[in-house]
C-alpha cells in the first residue's frame, strides 16, 4: 500500500515543501530510505521502528518499506522526519486513512519510547506551509508557541506519537495551539533589562559617537588604553538601540530557528541580538557554513550588534571577509551542490588597543612598542575594512576627578535613548515606509536629496579629503553621518558644524589610517 506525507526542511532561513512517500511491498521487513538522506535521516528507521513498536502497533514483518524523500536531488539533514516517516509507514500499514493526510504537515524528531522531541527550523517550516495553502501543522511541543506565530495555521502540538495517530484519524480529537505571538512579543520585550551609561564614568565623546551610531546604524571602532571602559561602552549600547519591530523579531526568529538557537518558553526573539565572538573564533563560526550549513555570529547578529573586542587580535582574513556583507547586508555560503544566503545587516562595534602594549598616546604609561611594531599591529585592520568603519573614537584614559567622582553620569541610558528614538522617527518619516530605513542605508539619490549640504560645508569636505586622504566610501559615509547628528539635533538641513563633527570621527592620531 503506497501512502504520502508532507514536511518541510530548511534551505537557508527558508524551507520547502518534502514529500515523504512511503511504499508497502514483500520483503523482510526492512525499511530502506532513497532521496540524498544524510546519516540522522538513514538512522531514523530504527527510532521509527522501535517508536512504532512501543504505541503497540504491528508491523507486519513480511513487508519491506521503501521510504522517497521528494525532491530525491536534495540533500536532507537532521532528525525532523522522524515523524513524517513513521506516520508514513502506519497509514502504509492501515493504522491511518491516507485521506487524511494531504491536509496537514509535520515534522519532528521520536524517542525510542514514541515521545516526539523538538527539531530546528520549525518556523520557516510553518511558513512555508501556510505558503503552500495547507492550514494544518504538527509540531513537537516544544516547537508550537514558535510555529504559532504563522497566522492562519492550526497549530497541533504532540508530544507522543499516538497523539499524531488521534489527530489524523479525528478532526475534533485535539484543539489547535493557540497563542497571542504579538502579545507574547511585547510581553518579553517589555522585560529587558541593560546596564545603564551613567555607569560610565567620564567618555562624553565616547558616549556621543555611540548615540550616533544608535541612531543611524553606523559601524564604530573605539581605541583606547586598558581599562578605558571600551567594552563597558559597548556592553551598554543595545540600551540605546530604537526597539525592534515585530516584522524584524519574525526575521530574527526564523534565524535562531534554523540555527537551533531559540528560547524554548519564549519561542521568539523579542529584543536586538548582541553578539561578542571571540578573536579565537573559526572563519566559519564568524560567516557560517560548516559540514551541515548553519549561520554564522555575522547572521546570528543581524538587526542587531555585532561586538568585536580586541579587534586587532582577530585574523586579519576574518576582518576582511566582513568587508562584503558590511555593504551588502547579507553573506552567500557556496557548497557544490548549493548556495545558501543568509541575511547579515549588523551594527559592527569594535574595540582595541593603540598598540600591542596597550599604551601609545597614554598620558601617564609610556609605549614600549617599536614603530614596526605598531605599524604590523595596525596593518591588521586593512584600509578597505576601516574605510566601512563610519566613526572611529579615542577612549582616553580617565582622570583622577573622574574616577573618584561618585556622582552618577549626566549621560543616563534613558536620556540617550529618547534622543535616539527621536532621531529615528525622523527617518522612519522621511523615508515614508513602514520599515525604518536608517541613514547609513541611504543610496546615492538619497543622499543627494536628504544630505544636501552648503557652499562652506563643501570646503570643509574638500580640505578633509586633500589633507586626510579620504576616498569617495568615505565621503559617502560623511554626509551620511552628518544628516544623523542633524537629526539629533532635530535639525532639518546639514550644517557645517555637523559635517565638521563627522570629519572628526574619521581621524585617529594612533594610526595614518582615514
Amino acid at each position: 500500500m503506497f501512502s504520502r506525507v508532507y514536511s518541510g526542511a530548511v534551505n537557508g532561513v527558508d524551507a520547502y515543501r518534502i514529500e515523504v512517500e512511503v511504499d508497502c511491498s514483500g520483503g523482510m521487513g526492512q525499511i530502506n530510505i532513497v532521496g540524498l538522506p544524510d546519516a540522522a535521516v538513514k538512522e531514523s528507521q530504527e527510532r521509527v521502528r522501535s517508536a512504532i513498536r512501543a504505541c503497540e502497533f504491528l508491523m507486519p514483518s513480511a513487508k519491506k518499506w521503501v521510504v522517497n524523500l521528494a525532491p530525491a536531488d536534495t540533500r536532507k539533514e537532521g532528525p525532523f522526519l522522524d515523524l513524517p516517516i513513521a506516520v508514513g509507514i502506519l497509514s502504509s500499514a492501515g493504522h491511518i486513512l491516507s485521506t487524511r493526510l494531504a491536509k496537514f504537515w509535520m515534522l519532528g524528531e521520536l524517542g525510542l519510547d514514541g515521545a516526539v522531541r523538538p527539531v530546528n527550523g520549525v518556523l520557516p517550516a510553518a511558513v512555508a506551509c501556510k505558503n503552500e495553502g495547507i492550514e494544518n501543522i504538527i509540531v513537537p511541543d516544544a516547537n508550537a508557541q514558535e510555529a504559532a506565530l504563522v497566522d492562519g495555521l492550526n497549530v497541533y502540538s504532540v508530544s507522543h506519537l499516538k497523539q499524531v495517530v488521534n489527530i489524523l484519524s479525528s478532526d475534533s480529537a485535539q484543539d489547535p495551539f493557540y497563542c497571542d505571538s504579538r502579545a507574547v512579543f511585547e510581553r518579553n520585550s517589555s522585560c529587558l533589562r541593560v546596564a545603564d551609561f551613567s555607569e560610565v564614568k567620564g567618555q562624553s565623546s565616547a558616549k556621543r559617537a555611540l548615540m550616533i551610531a544608535a541612531a543611524g546604524r553606523h559601524n564604530i571602532m573605539m581605541v583606547g588604553s586598558p581599562g578605558s571602559g571600551k567594552s563597558m561602552l559597548a556592553q551598554r549600547l543595545p540600551g540605546i538601540m530604537p526597539p525592534l519591530e515585530f516584522d524584524e523579531a519574525l526575521e530574527l526568529t526564523k534565524l535562531y530557528s534554523v540555527a537551533g538557537q531559540l528560547q524554548e518558553k519564549i519561542g521568539i526573539v523579542a529584543s536586538r541580538p548582541f553578539r561578542a565572538p571571540h578573536h579565537s573564533a573559526s572563519l566559519s563560526g564568524l560567516l557560517g557554513g560548516g559540514s551541515v550549513p548553519k549561520p554564522g555570529e555575522i547572521s546570528l547578529s543581524h538587526l542587531g550588534i555585532l561586538f568585536l573586542d580586541e579587534m586587532t587580535e582577530f585574523p586579519r582574513s576574518h576582518l576582511d571577509s566582513l568587508r562584503q556583507p558590511l555593504e551588502s547586508g547579507t553573506v552567500t555560503i557556496s557548497r557544490s551542490r548549493h548556495t545558501f544566503t543568509y541575511p547579515a545587516a549588523f551594527l559592527l562595534v569594535g574595540a582595541c588597543n593603540p598598540c600591542p602594549c596597550g599604551y601609545r598616546g597614554d598620558t601617564l604609561k609610556c609605549c614600549s612598542c617599536s614603530p614596526t611594531q605598531s605599524e604590523r599591529y595596525w596593518a591588521r585592520l586593512s584600509g578597505p575594512l576601516q574605510d566601512r568603519i563610519d566613526l572611529h573614537v579615542e577612549v582616553g584614559r580617565l582622570r583622577e576627578n573622574e574616577l573618584s567622582s561618585q556622582a552618577a553620569s549626566a549621560e543616563s541610558t534613558e536620556i540617550m535613548r529618547l534622543q535616539v528614538l527621536r532621531a529615528v522617527e525622523r527617518q522612519k518619516e522621511r523615508s515614508g515606509k513602514a520599515s525604518i530605513l536608517f541613514n547609513s542605508q541611504l543610496g546615492q539619490a538619497q543622499i543627494r536629496k536628504y544630505c544636501a549640504i552648503d557652499s562652506i560645508s563643501k570646503e570643509l569636505l574638500a580640505r578633509a579629503v586633500i589633507q586626510m586622504g579620504l576616498s569617495a566610501r568615505v565621503y559617502d559615509r560623511i554626509l551620511r553621518i552628518s544628516r544623523t547628528i542633524a537629526d539629533l539635533e532635530a535639525s532639518e538641513l546639514v550644517k557645517s558644524s555637523h559635517v565638521a563633527e563627522a570629519i572628526k570621527y574619521r581621524h585617529l592620531r594612533f594610526n595614518n589610517c582615514a
